[in-house]
């Protein structure tokens, strides 16, 4: 049989992407016209001429012109069933005001019966043109009188409620505010309904319970919404043993769009110790890690900070988990083999952590660990002055950052640190020089989730609209090629799977993100506009735009 570039050997393959520009993440190798695949596994890379032996047969062939291929991209750090949820509930992402925000909780807050929990996430004051300030208690009481409210910012460490939901809860004036947590007050010391981190907990505990068949759905619609985005693999962040067992369910179904690499919440961290890792043989699903959480975040000026906020008179929070909780699982964390990835924004609970860490390294003998290649996250990780980032290197400790939030923040964080911590803020291109791989993600659904505003806002570190600040350091920015390397090769190796996945190269899983532009080349404002048409999970084409 002859291939269409006229050899007549014919290979055996199953799909074969040529006739395009392939950026494979891979230094040895950096770009490709042709990929074939068998099975799930990249069996060829190279030119499209060379890959006519496999254009033949049964092999699924397609021209890619006008296309380009990429490694498969990964989010390091997402919250899977919360974007699930996203797509059936009340959304306030993206609302350009305050009065807007309001207007758009009373209108659903109208279809909820009397008695019933409105609910919502996503609102972000940052955004808003007319105010930017927390929502409390009075903007939604006129219209929720009889109606429990419970509404998380998008960061989803702070919360917004009503008085409804506080008289259920038993929140009173005489309420302390609980270890890493806190109530913000009226002067009076009443709670005015602004919420933060542990605060939030009496909250959730008096939600409406959840059926599996809701948690399941929004874990499906989840894995579809990211496989049209174009993510192959997403690592998640504190995902229960619940939804874990969901994870199972569907992966024994077919219905994985793409690969999930989990975290269980520390509160559950000694399942995970008894347990251990879990993974299916295709490596589709992939249970590792316990996720800690430690300080708030720098909107809701929870971060903690070493000094106090330019524009308050504290300096943040921690004890979301305190360390007498967490010395005990870091130590069996180093005898079982597991990885631990630790929410930290400020400065102090950066540096806290590394204390922590390497405490826990020295408490426990190198005899009983279960390994020494340990790849210890940190989560956020957005402000680490110099002397914390050479630690990252000397402790091998891995930062997972969301390059969104460096765009977000930014906009409010000159207030917040002053211009000496600016500095080391969001320090993306000072992490690389000193050699540290940064696993890249998006936080979704605190972010929205999308491949696209995740590279670009590490190239240009910039507003979405082209503009940026004064004091962003556009210095801190990274190269295109180093971007690519924090969504593939980089979060690869942050979950112990580089010599499975993460570049393109024969014998690793065959995971592909297909866009219509190059964003190596196109001018930085059309990475935004450019569209995934194709994602490709273990050589199965889980989307493809339609034309």
């Amino acid at each position: 049989m002859t291939s269409v570039y006229g050899q007549t050997a014919c290979e055996p393959a199953d799909l074969v992407l040529h006739n395009t520009t392939i950026y494979t993440a891979n230094d040895a190798q950096w770009t490709a016209e042709a990929v074939a695949v068998l099975g799930d596994r990249i069996i060829f890379v190279d030119s499209n001429e060379d890959a006519a032996r496999y254009m033949c047969g049964r092999a699924n062939l397609i021209d890619m012109a006008g296309k380009t291929v990429f490694a498969g991209f990964t989010d390091s750090h997402q919250h899977l069933e919360g974007v699930g949820r996203r797509t059936k509930t009340l959304s306030l992402f993206g609302i350009p005001t305050l009065t807007q925000t309001v207007q758009t909780i009373a209108d659903w807050a109208a279809t909820i019966p009397e008695g019933d929990w409105v609910q919502g996430r996503g609102w972000i004051e940052r955004e808003w043109t007319d105010e930017q300030r927390f929502l409390n208690k009075y903007d939604v009481d006129p219209f929720t009188a009889d109606k429990p409210l419970f509404m998380p910012r998008a960061d989803g460490v702070s919360a917004l409620v009503n008085s409804k939901a506080m008289e259920l809860a038993g929140v009173t004036r005489d309420t302390p505010d609980p270890e890493g947590g806190r109530f913000e007050r009226d002067l009076d010391g009443t709670p005015n309904g602004y919420v933060l981190a542990n605060a939030m907990n009496v909250f959730r505990a008096i939600l409406p319970p959840e059926t599996d068949a809701y948690l399941k759905d929004n874990l499906e619609r989840g894995l579809q919404a990211n496989a049209a985005l174009g993510w192959t693999q997403t690592q998640d962040a504190g995902m229960s043993y619940r939804l874990v067992e969901l994870m199972k369910q569907i992966h024994r179904e077919g219905n994985m769009a793409h690969r999930v690499y989990a975290a269980v919440p520390v509160n559950e961290a000694q399942t995970m110790i008894e347990r251990g890792r879990e993974k299916t043989a295709d490596d589709l699903f992939d249970v590792r890690g316990i996720k800690v959480f430690i300080d708030g975040t720098l909107g809701s000026r929870g971060a903690a900070l070493i000094e106090n906020y330019s524009d308050a008179d504290h300096n943040g929070f921690m004890n979301r988990t305190t360390k007498e909780e967490l010395v005990p699982v870091l130590h069996e964390a180093l005898r079982k083999g597991i990885q631990i990835e630790t929410h930290v924004i400020g400065d102090r609970a950066v540096r806290s952590l590394l204390d922590w860490y390497e405490e826990a390294y020295a408490a426990v003998p190198r005899t009983e660990w279960a390994s020494t290649d340990l790849r210890w996250r940190m989560e956020h990780a957005q402000i680490i002055p110099p002397v914390d980032q050479q630690r990252f290197v000397e402790l091998g400790v891995l930062p997972s950052m969301q390059p969104s939030h460096g765009i977000g923040d930014l906009n409010f964080a000159p207030d917040r640190l002053g211009a000496d911590r600016l500095a080391y803020a969001y320090p993306w291109q000072q992490l690389v020089d000193r050699g540290l791989m940064i696993l890249a993600g998006s936080d979704a659904p605190v972010e929205e989730g999308d491949p696209r505003i995740e590279f670009y806002a590490a190239v240009a570190r910039k507003r979405l609209d082209g503009t940026s600040g004064p004091d962003w350091h556009p210095e801190l920015a990274v190269s295109r090629e180093t971007a690519l390397k924090m969504l593939t090769i980089w979060p690869a190796y942050g979950a112990f799977q580089e010599s499975l996945r993460g570049s393109v190269e024969v014998g690793k899983y065959a995971d592909f993100t297909v866009f219509d532009r190059d964003l190596m080349t196109v001018p930085e404002a059309d990475i935004l506009s450019s569209k995934n048409v194709m994602t490709v999970v273990g050589g199965r084409i889980t989307y493809q735009l339609e034309p």
